[in-house]
């Protein structure tokens, strides 16, 4: 293996590792945030970690009738999300594995992380699992496509679907007022609300059988195994954030492996998602959750926007 191979390996490690530390971080600050809009203490920032340690150190618990599939759900749903931190950008403008792949890629692995949560969730035949699994769906089949048309719009104006090539070509061009990129932004942003889980689709605090749809599909889980899907969805959704940022707001990301230049990077990059997470808090705030109905249809106003967006970039 030669030194550049060696190189993007380590970045990847490293980059990789960063994020499963931030990632618990990230979801506190939210509920901390949402809480002291409330009037209310909320957790301390740490507790994140407090709960996944403690799960952690539980002992296993499994249904009898579950196969092979209940097992690996779990792993291949965090190894997913760890393979999917090694395409985006995060504080040098460049992807560990941005060679492996790019868009297309990203999407696929996230799509196949879901796909394999979904199917172990079918696998114990609870109907709290089938139906979470449902809505999931149900969702993903217009999230996704969203998804793919907001980053191919910004694809376009960069001429790659690299996502390292594409940020280094947005640093390049500085910043765009193009009315495409504005609905790309709004329509990704209701994708980030969407995939994470978040009010008005979904809220993560409740096990009310009429609302849930990704805690029903992890409710046969415990101990180990549920750590590893609370920590990939973590993940998924610095990953998510990581990605906007990067795409719209790409000021500070370092162009060269320099220690001034990564510390500025870090600090930006921590500013920025800061502020993401404070529009998802006050979004989450100011917005009741929709019935499970409704959701599809929010959904595809993302869709409407991001296939308007792409239509836009072409004029």
């Amino acid at each position: 293996m030669n030194q550049a191979a060696l190189s993007a390996v380590a970045l990847a490690l490293l980059q990789t590792a960063g994020l499963l530390a931030v990632a618990p971080l990230l979801r506190m600050l939210i509920r901390k945030m949402k809480a002291r809009l409330q009037n209310r203490q909320g957790p301390p920032l740490l507790q994140g970690y407090y709960d996944l340690a403690k799960l952690l150190r539980k002992e296993r618990v499994r249904s009898e009738t579950a196969s092979w599939i209940y097992v690996a759900g779990p792993r291949v749903y965090f190894a997913a999300a760890l393979a999917a931190t090694t395409l985006v950008p995060v504080l040098v403008a460049s992807a560990p594995l941005e060679s492996a792949g790019g868009i297309l890629l990203l999407v696929g692995t996230l799509a196949l992380g879901r796909f394999a949560l979904a199917t172990a969730a079918l696998d114990t035949g609870s109907p709290f699992g089938g139906m979470g699994a449902s809505r999931d769906m149900t969702i993903a089949a217009l999230a996704e496509p969203a998804l793919i048309l907001g980053l191919f719009t910004l694809a376009l104006a960069a001429g790659s679907m690299n996502l390292g090539v594409l940020v280094r070509g947005l640093l390049a061009q500085g910043p765009s007022l193009h009315p495409s990129d504005f609905l790309a932004l709004a329509g990704l942003f209701v994708i980030l609300i969407a995939e994470t889980g978040r009010i008005p689709v979904d809220n993560p605090a409740t096990h009310l059988e009429l609302t849930m749809i990704h805690e029903a599909m992890v409710l046969e889980y415990a101990g180990p195994d549920l750590a590893l899907v609370e920590w990939a969805s973590a993940l998924k959704e610095l990953l998510y954030m990581t990605l906007l940022v990067d795409l719209f707001l790409p000021i500070g990301i370092a162009t060269q492996i320099t220690p001034g230049a990564l510390l500025v990077a870090a600090l930006a990059w921590s500013g920025k998602i800061a502020l993401l997470a404070t529009a998802v808090t006050l979004a989450e705030s100011t917005n009741a959750k929709l019935r499970l109905f409704r959701v599809p249809e929010l959904v595809a106003i993302s869709l409407g926007l991001a296939f308007l967006a792409l239509a836009i970039r072409f004029l």
